[in-house]
């Protein structure tokens, strides 16, 4: 068995996973499979990840009969998986080819942290732009956790045993773009912590316009998951504060969200 299973989902990704496949192709550290499962796509990804499994071995594909969303993809690819690490990755990003080798190492040495996630830079067809800040705290404790996502989701390595306590994602509709932040809490409250790298290994694909992702619906979300994550937490009550922090974000101007966002809040 590897020991490290990559997980992945594609979704009308023609343009870029091929990149991405050759991104974890050229990792330092080789004792891996690569479980894509394309959802729903109609475009020519199936047909351009076939490709690659062809000439790798490692490489198994998956597709699901329509499209069901990141929760439900990333369960079918832990079904499968039978490393002792999973590795996230997203279907239009890139990662320093040290990535895996430094993250087996620090959670083979590491045994008291269920994860462990790196710094990420974002990019976009320009060239790299910023230095996300989410990842910026060392060993984020439950404080940090109830005030945001102290984790870059796609960069994260994580136990299989870890994943196994907590059953994987929840495949809700309440949480859909916000799994990432669910499975943090979740895992915090089996007292499964995790680690941040200050090595910036991961490059995510991003626009610079991020505001226009900033839908109500979106931020609705965020507040259910956390209100239900404080809630699993036995948080105190001043934490429910935070809960309307997305609405509010939602809510407010263009430049002072953008404001904001630059300085890491």
């Amino acid at each position: 068995m590897p020991k490290v299973s990559v997980l992945m989902g594609v979704f009308n990704c023609e343009k870029t996973v091929g990149a991405t496949i050759e991104a974890i192709q050229k990792q330092t550290f080789t004792d891996w499979e690569f479980i894509i499962c394309d959802d729903g796509s109609k475009d020519k990804s199936v047909e351009i990840v076939q490709q690659y499994a062809q000439k790798d071995p490692r490489i198994v594909v998956l597709q699901n009969d329509k499209n069901r969303g990141i929760p439900y993809t990333l369960n079918r690819c832990l079904e499968r998986a039978t490393g002792e690490y999973c590795a996230r990755m997203d279907a239009d990003d890139l990662c320093d080819e040290t990535r895996f080798e430094k993250q087996v190492r620090f959670l083979d040495e590491h045994e008291e942290f269920g994860f462990v996630c790196t710094r990420m830079k974002r990019f976009d067809e320009k060239g790299f732009y910023e230095l996300n800040k989410a990842s910026g705290k060392v060993q984020p404790t439950v404080k940090d956790l109830i005030k945001g996502s102290p984790f870059s989701h796609a960069s994260a390595m994580v136990r299989k045993t870890a994943y196994d306590a907590v059953q994987g994602y929840r495949d809700i509709p309440q949480i859909q773009g916000d799994e990432d932040y669910d499975l943090w809490f979740r895992l915090y409250a089996k007292k499964i912590y995790g680690y941040n790298l200050q090595e910036e290994l991961y490059f995510f694909f991003d626009g610079r316009d991020a505001s226009k992702r900033r839908t109500l619906k979106r931020r609705l979300h965020e507040a259910w998951v956390r209100k239900e994550g404080y809630k699993t937490l036995k948080a105190p009550l001043w934490s429910c504060a935070y809960a309307v922090k997305p609405i509010i974000l939602a809510m407010i101007p263009k430049f002072i969200y953008d404001r904001l966002r630059k300085k890491g809040r």
